[in-house]
Order: structure tokens, then sequence, then C-alpha cells
């Protein structure tokens, strides 16, 4: 890009169009559409006036193009982030607001669980609908520190 053509793509704040966009970073958005955007911007309106805006008219500029040359990306990653939200959704609402919760008998074939200690048990469901691990220690702690003392007479899945 020549310097006299695009001098004002200098006051552009990047991370307010990166913000803008619900980008995170600036290497989300390739080279070419930047430059894209830009000479259509200064081809639209010319140098001189883009010169004489403000710095956020012109990120308003930039993001509304932007948005037009990025309309797959974007779309992608909305889509991403939704599908995203939905897993989450559906691991920890029912635990929350007390719901159903799915098990698959097959997955607990293999357990060998003392029916003296029903906290195998609940390390085992644990481990296989969170996929995590659940430390003793931790909850040791937990109990001490915790005003909250819930029901410790029954399990409900």
């Amino acid at each position: 890009m020549p310097e006299k053509e695009y001098s004002w793509s200098v006051k552009l704040e990047w991370l307010n169009i990166l913000n803008q966009l619900g980008l995170e970073s600036k290497h989300q958005i390739s080279g070419l559409k930047k430059d894209k955007a830009i000479k259509k911007l200064t081809k639209t309106f010319g140098n001189q006036t883009l010169l004489d805006l403000e710095p956020s008219e012109l990120d308003t500029l930039v993001v509304d193009e932007l948005k037009e040359l990025m309309k797959k990306e974007l779309f992608i990653r909305q889509r991403k982030q939704e599908k995203i939200q939905k897993e989450m959704r559906s691991k920890f609402l029912p635990f929350k607001q007390g719901g159903i919760i799915k098990i698959d008998p097959r997955d607990f074939k293999d357990l060998d669980i003392d029916p003296d200690n029903p906290k195998d048990f609940l390390k085992a469901l644990y481990k296989k609908l969170m996929g995590g691990n659940d430390d003793d220690d931790e909850d040791d702690e937990n109990d001490k520190n915790d005003t909250y003392h819930e029901d410790s007479t029954g399990y409900y899945i």
C-alpha cells in the first residue's frame, strides 16, 4: 500500500474493531481482507474525507466493510460459539435445575463399586459424566469452608 493513498488507516484502532467484530486477535482477519476494506473505503469516500473523520467513525466504517467481506468466517465462528454453548447447557443445566440426566448403563458395566462406600460410586459417576477427576483433598477443604451444607442423607440423580 502506498503511504499517501491510505494514510488515514493509521488512525484505526484495531482493538475496537476486533471487539465490534467479536474477534480476539488481529490475526483472525486476513491481510488481504484488511487491504480490500481499506481500498474500497478510500475509493468510495476519498482519502481527504477519511482523514477528516474521527477515529471512532473510521472504525465503524471499517467494521461494516469487514463484516461484508468476512460474512462466511463470522458465520462459521458464530455457529461454533452456539454449538459450544449448547453443549455446555446440555451438560450442566440438568445438574443445577434437578432435571433428568440420561445415563447409559453399559458405561458402568466395568466399574467395581463397593456397596458400603457410596462416595466411590459418585466419583465414578462424575468421571463418566464429566470426563474429569474428582479430588478428595479439594472436596474436604471446600466442605470445611462452605457455609452452605447439603443434605447428606441421600443421593439424587
